[in-house]
């Protein structure tokens, strides 16, 4: 088998997986849900940020939009652990696609020409401190990212790691079936659900909601909370989070002036 047969063959049975686990029909979804790459900069104070919003802005952005690849989310770590941190949302329709993007990036000569300076960085000198990338798969629940209005927001990433694969698809299937929709129903506004397919801490899934300030989050996240719904889904036997939930990252970005989320 070629390698590039053998990585899309690997990649969705892979996002397939979890969602399939109870009985769903992943040979119908494949089409329907897309991809992310979730790239995050941990940086040190100083140069390293002006070059990378510079880089983001001029270099990165711009290549993916050329690829197709929109929108596309950049974001500065508010709270939360290793500040300054970025972070930059890729959606794609094709996981093979991000799998393979450093390298497609490094053939495109635009790009190589406006990365120059962050791309090329030396260790002497470098352009942050840590890049790590993830990759996720849509959930069928909410199979393609949103871009909320183009006003003054802040945004909430979360994620949650659990003890098993079991455990893990369960808390896939309680978004797809009844949580996510519980969330609209309470004035929470996603972004996107990804299910992590290559990462750390795994098995995990992580997701964006997006609120005006943290005056409207805090009122959100009662208004799910006290919801009647959510009080029978979570209590009910095998969807608590002693059960399938053990540990939940909780942060909070603000996007930066390039970014298309």
């Amino acid at each position: 088998m070629e390698r590039r047969q053998f990585v899309r063959s690997a990649l969705v049975t892979a996002g397939l997986a979890s969602q399939g686990a109870f009985g769903a029909e992943p040979e119908k979804k494949t089409a329907e849900v897309e991809f992310y790459q979730l790239r995050t900069y941990t940086l040190r104070t100083g140069p390293q940020i002006a070059l990378a919003q510079s880089y983001f802005e001029r270099a990165l952005i711009p290549a993916l939009n050329r690829l197709e690849m929109a929108p596309v989310g950049a974001f500065k770590l508010d709270i939360g652990p290793e500040t300054p941190t970025y972070y930059v949302l890729i959606p794609s329709s094709s996981a093979e696609a991000l799998v393979t993007l450093d390298t497609r990036l490094g053939k495109n000569l635009e790009y190589v020409k406006a990365a120059s300076g962050f791309r090329d960085a030396p260790a002497s000198a470098p352009a942050f401190v840590r890049a790590e990338r993830t990759l996720l798969s849509a959930f069928t629940g909410w199979p393609k990212a949103v871009a909320p209005k183009k006003e003054k927001r802040i945004f909430q990433l979360r994620t949650y790691e659990s003890p098993s694969q079991v455990a893990h698809a369960r808390k896939v299937q309680m978004f797809n079936e009844a949580e996510i929709a519980i969330f609209t129903r309470a004035g929470l506004t996603p972004v996107f659900f990804g299910d992590t397919l290559i990462g750390s801490r795994m098995p995990s899934l992580t997701y964006m909601l997006t609120f005006a300030d943290t005056a409207e989050l805090a009122e959100k996240w009662r208004a799910f909370s006290a919801d009647p719904a959510w009080k029978e889904l979570s209590h009910r036997p095998g969807n608590t989070d002693a059960e399938i939930v053990s540990n939940i990252s909780n942060l909070y970005l603000s996007p930066l002036g390039c970014s298309q989320i």
